[in-house]
């Protein structure tokens, strides 16, 4: 996943998705988002629980974190391999305590063409144009040091079947049954990561084609940059 993607759908439609029998949320807000073109460093809203109940909160994209070996850096990554998250001992604060999604109607990424000096942009939405949720992590408030703000990432594993002519990564996409045991506070740490590792939707619930290449500068938005330019 190359850290861009679209959120245009109100709040409340992407609620309605999750949670149709209306169990879960308090009333969200039925204006369009309208974003387009979202870019890391961003907030973005973020869905996660709070004492066991599912709440909307506007997230940075990106986790801040200093480490130490080999030698001292900051990092902040946007996205996490499921893979990493499985092994490592990077995200275990995050995981699989601070569970989130994010929701969103499709991502961008970059395919080099031969002749072409500038990589064509894809849209990738689902085939159905139903609102998607991205399994993700989400630390919603401040660490307990200043170096530990605020953020959340996109939890990312290996393409599948064709989508692998559009990038070797992608986001974890969970139904919303899935999305809502995703965020279900009894879940145990082994099916959280068999829910990101083997569950997430399959490349062929998707639909990918050509975008304008303005989605490539941050400072250009509007629904234009979602269009097929075939």
């Amino acid at each position: 996943m190359c850290g861009r993607f679209v959120m245009f759908r109100s709040l409340d439609e992407y609620v309605q998705e999750l949670d149709p029998q209306g169990d879960l949320f308090a009333k969200v807000s039925k204006a369009p988002v309208e974003r387009y073109n979202i870019a890391p460093g961003t907030d973005v809203n973020v869905i996660h629980t709070n004492a066991g109940k599912p709440e909307i909160s506007p997230v940075h994209w990106g986790w801040k974190r200093e480490i130490h070996y080999p030698k001292t850096k900051v990092v902040q990554p946007i996205n996490a391999r499921i893979e990493t998250i499985a092994r490592g001992r990077f995200y275990k604060t995050l995981f699989p305590d601070h569970r989130a999604l994010i929701p969103a109607d499709g991502w961008y990424e970059w395919v080099k063409e031969p002749g072409d000096e500038k990589k064509q942009p894809f849209f990738i939405r689902l085939k159905t144009r139903k609102p998607m949720f991205f399994a993700g992590l989400a630390q919603v408030e401040p660490g307990p040091s200043p170096d530990e703000p605020a953020g959340m990432v996109i939890i990312t594993a290996d393409a599948q079947g064709g989508m692998i002519d559009v990038h070797d990564r992608r986001p974890v996409v969970l139904s919303p049954e899935l999305a809502r045991e995703w965020l279900s506070p009894d879940l145990s740490k082994d099916r959280a990561k068999e829910i990101a590792r083997d569950c997430g939707q399959p490349a062929e619930d998707f639909e990918w084609y050509p975008v304008s290449k303005d989605v490539g500068n941050v400072r250009n938005k509007g629904e234009y940059l979602i269009k097929s330019i075939t």
